[in-house]
């Protein structure tokens, strides 16, 4: 009789945890669709999920009793009763996302709608970026966006950074050769600031995620987003996720070889792609072309006042040129090796030679095979300079959609 009893107790504990997963499953589900596609019907999700109505209907209930979800107004109708429109709550919770560049951190805090709530944005000297510099600008940055908030109301932070971010037992370390950090515990040291969750990943993953959801890239299962800044980088989805590789270094493109024995590049070697096309580059082989540099006080004035200068003088228009034809043969490279539906070329530098888009275009057709160049499209991307910091935003929202917001 005992062991009989012990069976069914073992029994229903099974099937509770079974059912417990299940509801887990369809909370994350429905949250998902509400986030990326919201707001939605009951009769929407039902078709998009496969749920059924009831089943919809009972984890919505759930969902809006724990403040998740909120009603936003009623569908007309041809008749009968109008539907109900519903979306993910944006006062349930805030996100932190970071963007740590090369000459700068930008810090800002986004409602669960993703409206941008506060930003700071913090120069830094490009020949100061120790680690601890940087690890003292975000924590100032996030206490400045944070003020006057309820910490438990934060459900985390999104970090991205250059570099290759490796995640491990102790937290994510990065190897970011180019800045002269070598194992960096980048999320002990940023521990010690701040009591808040901790996401971190390459820059380049988080403007790809970014523009995935929201941008250029909505819709694609196969593309390649580019982040051209002062360095280059990018990060590949296949079928909808991005490719890692064995220890998450995948997408370090600013550093594949376009010119054999060519400029030195900062990461040691030489003839990278981000020794002629990332703004550091391209400044400074204008310097080289014209004898002094461009005028400015930092890069972003500086390539700004290069794109001005090409207008009435040879010598800048030539860099301007070649930088187009340099960046389009490394796009043709990630055509031929990946066959993408579509490359979106992001970040800052990116975004200031979009009147280049042409010429890059034209310069990947001469480098590319025909087959694949003829499938992908070519794009620039939508978020402009907060892409990044946006990106890293949904690192938090995404472990919550995964948990089917159990917190």
């Amino acid at each position: 009789m005992r062991q009989g009893s012990g069976h069914y107790s073992d029994a229903m504990r099974v099937e509770r945890a079974t059912n417990r997963s299940i509801r887990l499953r369809n909370r994350s589900a429905l949250l998902t669709r509400l986030f990326l596609d919201g707001p939605l019907t009951r009769q929407d999700l039902s078709r998009s999920t496969g749920l059924s109505q009831p089943a919809v209907s009972n984890v919505v209930s759930d969902l809006i009793d724990d403040g998740l979800v909120a009603e936003a107004g009623a569908m007309e109708s041809d008749g009968g009763r109008p539907s109900i429109l519903l979306r993910v709550a944006p006062g349930y919770g805030a996100v932190a996302g970071v963007d740590v560049g090369e000459t700068r951190v930008r810090v800002e805090l986004f409602d669960l709608g993703l409206t941008q709530l506060a930003s700071v944005d913090q120069p830094i000297d490009p020949s100061g970026s120790e680690p601890e510099t940087v690890v003292r600008h975000i924590h100032a940055g996030l206490r400045a966006v944070t003020a006057g908030l309820d910490p438990a109301a934060v459900l985390g932070v999104g970090v991205g950074v250059s570099g290759i971010v490796q995640q491990g037992a102790d937290g994510a370390v990065v190897h970011a050769q180019t800045l002269g950090w070598d194992a960096v515990p980048l999320e002990t040291l940023l521990q010690r600031g701040t009591g808040l969750p901790l996401h971190i990943d390459n820059g380049a993953k988080t403007l790809g995620q970014a523009e995935m959801w929201f941008g250029a890239g909505r819709g694609s299962r196969h593309a390649v987003f580019a982040l051209v800044g002062s360095g280059v980088g990018a990060a590949v989805v296949t079928d909808g996720s991005t490719y890692r590789g064995v220890s998450s270094s995948a997408g370090e493109w600013g550093h594949t070889t376009l010119v054999y024995g060519g400029r030195a590049c900062r990461c040691g070697s030489r003839g990278c792609l981000e020794a002629y096309v990332g703004a550091e580059a391209v400044l400074a082989r204008y310097r080289e072309a014209c004898g002094r540099p461009a005028p400015g006080n930092d890069e972003e004035s500086q390539i700004a006042a290069l794109l001005d200068a090409a207008a009435h003088e040879p010598a800048a228009r030539a860099i301007l040129d070649e930088t187009a034809d340099y960046l389009g043969a490394g796009v043709a490279n990630l055509v031929n090796l990946f066959n993408p539906e579509l490359v979106v070329l992001g970040g800052w530098t990116a975004g200031a030679l979009g009147g280049l888009l042409p010429r890059v275009r034209e310069s990947a057709s001469r480098h590319a095979l025909r087959q694949p160049f003829g499938q992908a499209r070519i794009e620039l991307g939508r978020l402009g300079v907060d892409a990044v910091a946006l990106g890293a935003a949904t690192l938090p929202i995404a472990r919550l959609l995964t948990e089917g917001g159990v917190r």
